[in-house]
């Protein structure tokens, strides 16, 4: 069995404003208090069955369970659209 990998060996040199930017939505979209943890990572999954790369959102909201949230692009291909349905409930 194989598992995911985190993709920081192919981070693209915006990598890190685009997490940020995308941190930045979530807090605003959820509108999340600002002692709200927010964790972007983009996954690569070298399984066959796996639609490629992915980008994982967790929510960290002091008091109440983690949430997960995951969408089908790579992190640099994430448009505020995908992450808006993303996140919806």
């Amino acid at each position: 069995m194989r598992f995911g990998l985190f993709g920081r060996g192919k981070r693209e040199a915006g990598g890190t404003d685009a997490a940020a930017e995308v941190k930045r939505q979530v807090r605003a979209l959820l509108a999340l208090p600002e002692n709200a943890v927010i964790a972007v990572n983009e996954i690569l999954c070298a399984d066959p069955a796996c639609p490629g790369t992915e980008t994982v959102i967790l929510v960290m909201n002091p008091g109440e369970k983690t949430k997960a949230f995951k969408v089908q692009s790579a992190l640099a291909e994430l448009t505020p659209e995908a992450l808006t349905q993303a996140l919806a409930p």
